[in-house]
């Protein structure tokens, strides 16, 4: 018998938010090792990260180390008007941060510029779960749903590409996905990083150097 969302939800934060400090920092370590050394990164030049929060998988280290290499850094913004979606604004070492209504920082209104969201060459999402066929579990507010809504028209060509970031214990066996979900590129975890084949039996991801 399948967990409910809301179920899966409440046992995957408990079990992010319980680790140990040092796993977690180990983990995000590992992940940005295997993020740096991949040819997506190699070949990103636009790249929007998320402020680690509810115990998520920190992006930071990997942040450090694509400023190190010369990568230009966004973070999302909530919309104050439209769709309800995400803007995403340039994050540098000396951008000044505002908690947002969900008391996540992010850069505020005067702080870096703005890229229209289809000139992101790679998005890296939070989630709190995914599967094997690239389906995600989000928090439950739709924000990067919305945002990247337009890639369900697009069969071949996916650009940005969204790669979730994740704990290897937070896969499970499958989701059920709504018309309204956009599913990943792929997932970077502490173990490596999969890229999906669109509409590929569950059992036979891309696995190469994505």
């Amino acid at each position: 018998m399948h967990q409910s969302r809301f179920d899966l939800r409440r046992v995957m934060r408990h079990q992010r938010r319980t680790l140990p400090a040092r796993q977690r920092h180990d983990a995000a370590q590992r992940l940005s090792r295997h993020l740096v050394r991949s040819r997506l990164f190699r070949h990103s030049r636009d790249i929007a990260v998320y402020w680690a929060a509810d115990g998520e998988i920190d992006p930071a280290p990997f942040v450090r180390s694509a400023w190190r290499a010369g990568k230009r850094i966004y973070l999302p913004v909530l919309a104050r008007y439209g769709n309800g979606g995400l803007w995403f604004r340039r994050y540098t070492p000396q951008t000044r941060l505002s908690p947002n209504r969900f008391g996540i920082p992010e850069p505020g209104p005067y702080q870096g510029r703005s890229i229209p969201r289809r000139q992101l060459d790679l998005v890296l999402t939070p989630l709190v779960a995914f599967d094997p066929r690239g389906n995600r579990l989000g928090m439950g507010g739709g924000f990067y749903d919305r945002t990247f809504a337009f890639l369900h028209h697009r069969r071949r060509w996916q650009h940005p590409r969204l790669l979730g970031l994740a704990y290897a214990f937070q896969q499970t066996e499958t989701l059920p996905a709504e018309p309204w979900d956009v599913p990943l590129w792929g997932v970077a975890t502490e173990s490596g990083l999969r890229a999906f084949t669109p509409r590929a039996p569950a059992d036979a991801p891309e696995t190469a150097d994505a």
